[in-house]
């Protein structure tokens, strides 16, 4: 029995031309005709409609939702209040990434929190709430002209700023609105009920948003220098390693896996993660080995063609005791061939004035 999740707009994917393929465990759109690197430039320079439904959504509430999340997860609730939303790590009692989450915080005893797609379940796991993922749709319109073109046909969701959450009315339906994205561009993510999921899919193709697949968010993500758990997070990396300390609430109380990364902090991390930019338009790919000379220092967790900058991009893990910094040359062994490199701030994207 094919136990593959279907979006509900998987009929809107297919009539649009989409290249669909598995994906956390959901049937996604990869690509439409226009292609990758086409949907990529279309979010950074107007707007894009990606289809993220396959995300979790566990909704957690009652008079204990906050303390039961404040002490399950890395970030501090206390930072952020009702109306925000917030990005956060839960952790093994090792330190390692079990999943990168969004908790929107809806209202005072309100949470949605949002897994990534096949980590649903151990989200549940570790602090309960009901999976309403099946009930509604969520799509991400990003780009410098999202908020523009989200104006004429859904003003209320065009105004939710950056990082804060709104419940708002659209097609006589609520739907709860996030300033939040995984590209690197301003927009937002919605998450609508499914009756008016294709409503307003077709609006906003209509206020002129393109349609893009999860392959042009990845690559969009990459050169955001935006971690992908999987990649630069997972069970075995914890979130010093990933240079994602700020995400960890030092002056809050207990949480998974504090003690763990309390030990690292003072021991040092053996390994951190770091931006590479090649030479060439040949991309870099995961699991190549990093070296300097004929010494392998790292490995490539994730890597592709940058087509903003017109050459590949990589990030990956180095030991730190290679001591090697911003600026020094490296090289990406593929097939036997190395493909000459140098470290890099991330993000990638924008470039950073010199």
């Amino acid at each position: 029995m094919d136990a593959t999740k279907h979006a509900p707009l998987e009929d809107r994917h297919l009539a649009l031309g989409a290249k669909m393929a598995p994906f956390g465990g959901w049937e996604m759109p990869i690509a439409y005709p226009s292609g990758t690197v086409v949907e990529h430039r279309a979010c950074r320079n107007d707007a894009v409609v990606f289809d993220v439904s396959h995300l979790g959504t566990v909704r957690v509430s009652g008079p204990e939702a906050f303390a039961t999340l404040q002490k399950t997860l890395t970030n501090d609730l206390t930072r952020i209040q009702p109306g925000r939303a917030q990005y956060t790590h839960l952790l093994n009692n090792a330190g390692g990434v079990v999943d990168d989450i969004i908790v929107w915080w809806v209202s005072e005893d309100r949470f949605d929190v949002m897994p990534n797609a096949s980590n649903t379940d151990d989200a549940r796991a570790a602090f309960g709430g009901i999976d309403v993922t099946a009930e509604r749709v969520v799509l991400a319109i990003q780009g410098p002209m999202a908020r523009a073109r989200l104006e004429g046909i859904a003003p209320e969701i065009a105004a939710v700023p950056r990082f804060c959450v709104r419940e708002v009315t659209w097609g006589g339906a609520t739907v709860t609105v996030a300033g939040t994205g995984y590209t690197g561009e301003d927009g937002v993510e919605v998450a609508l009920p499914l009756s008016v999921a294709h409503a307003f899919f077709d609006a906003v193709l209509e206020a002129g948003v393109i349609p893009a697949g999860l392959g042009a968010r990845d690559t969009l993500r990459l050169e955001a220098g935006l971690p992908l758990h999987g990649h630069e997070l997972s069970a075995t990396i914890t979130p010093l390693e990933a240079k994602l300390n700020w995400v960890i609430g030092w002056n809050k109380g207990d949480f998974i896996g504090r003690a763990a990364l309390e030990a690292q902090r003072a021991a040092g991390v053996a390994r951190s993660l770091v931006g590479i930019a090649t030479e060439g338009r040949q991309p870099p790919r995961e699991g190549a080995e990093i070296v300097v000379g004929d010494t392998v220092v790292g490995t490539v967790t994730s890597g592709n063609f940058s087509p903003m900058l017109g050459h590949g991009i990589a990030m990956g893990f180095v030991d730190s005791s290679a001591a090697l910094s911003v600026g020094d040359d490296v090289a990406i062994i593929i097939r036997s061939k190395a493909l000459s490199g140098r470290l890099v701030p991330l993000p990638f994207w924008p470039p950073r004035e010199s």
